[in-house]
């Protein structure tokens, strides 16, 4: 019965790779489209409006990653040493990462498991917050200038065969993933804190709010999961054990790559 399960899934989550490597070219294709659209419009907007009073410019706050955007992307901060520019940038690489390969784990699961009145909403919730948490990050690798990881489409069909493999072993699988992914990610988010109350600067401060926040939201994530059974989970420790593994493995490849 064990092996018919594995061989199943197997299958299953090899056919889900496929879909979703077809998916992931269609949408790349069609974010080049609307990206050329909007440089061109951002140009002719350019062109046509005057620029605003350098003032006004100095009162827009620095900070505000969730609104920063890769065409007005302030410069980072100057006084840095060059090991804690080293540091910060492999932080921002690592948590953009992060947050992206939860993103499609909750992509993965809620194609699944989404249409289920109990568990579906719980896991929309917990992926919306995934959403903002990659778009907040999005926005911080543009204004620190931080080189992304080069493997994103790795870590997108890896996220996404995780949390669709968890969810077709069942409920409790998938919030045992939910479990091992956020304790890592939890404690990784402690590790940055301690490293960030080192760094004295303005924009460090906020960025340390930021990962404070959602180091929370992380750990709500891992709480969310206990109370729904993640640890009845068949082969619970087994399971949990691999993904943990592979989360800190990815984690130091992101850090690097």
């Amino acid at each position: 019965m064990a092996s018919a399960l594995q061989n199943s899934l197997k299958r299953t989550t090899a056919s889900l790779l496929l879909t979703q490597s077809k998916l992931t070219s269609a949408t790349a294709t069609t974010n080049m489209t609307r990206a050329l659209s909007t440089t061109a419009l951002t140009r002719q907007a350019t062109t046509s409006t005057p620029s605003a009073p350098s003032s006004d410019h100095n009162k827009a706050s620095s900070t505000d990653f969730s609104s920063s955007t890769t065409d007005s992307a302030p410069v980072p901060p100057l006084k840095l040493s060059k090991e804690q520019r080293e540091l910060l940038e492999e932080m921002i690489r690592v948590d953009q990462a992060g947050e992206l390969g939860a993103n499609w784990i909750y992509r993965g699961q809620y194609a699944v498991l989404g249409s289920d009145k109990k568990v579906g909403p719980l896991l929309q919730h917990m992926w919306d917050q995934e959403k903002h948490h990659l778009k907040v990050f999005d926005g911080i690798v543009s204004q620190y200038r931080v080189r992304p990881t080069a493997l994103r489409p790795i870590w997108e069909m890896a996220g996404f065969a995780l949390g669709a493999g968890t969810a077709l072993l069942g409920k409790e699988a998938a919030m045992a993933c939910t479990e091992a992914v956020e304790t890592v990610i939890g404690g990784h988010y402690n590790d940055q804190l301690r490293e960030l109350l080192k760094i004295d600067h303005p924009d460090i401060a906020e960025l340390r709010k930021v990962v404070k926040q959602f180091r929370d939201d992380e750990l709500e994530h891992l709480e969310t999961a206990l109370e729904h059974d993640a640890q009845k989970a068949p082969q619970h420790e087994l399971l949990s054990n691999a993904i943990k593994q592979g989360c800190k493995a990815a984690i130091w490849i992101s850090s690097k790559v």
